[in-house]
């Protein structure tokens, strides 16, 4: 269960960085923020997250198996 949470905590708190980010270089908009910050952090923790993002994948196929 570790590997999720770590993973889930990564990408929010990805998310919430990005977020204030382009909020702080002048992104007001509301929509436009919130789907910017998704976008931006989405690719960012495709990048950054491998690892934890292979551990889940670990965690989950050891679920299955047994």
């Amino acid at each position: 269960m570790r590997p999720f949470l770590v993973y889930t905590a990564s990408r929010l708190g990805l998310f919430a960085v990005t977020l204030g980010v382009l909020y702080l270089i002048g992104l007001h908009n509301a929509l436009w923020l919130i789907v910017t910050s998704f976008v931006v952090s989405g690719i960012a923790s495709y990048v950054l997250l491998s690892k934890q993002r292979d551990a889940v994948s670990e965690q989950i196929s050891k679920g299955r198996r047994g």
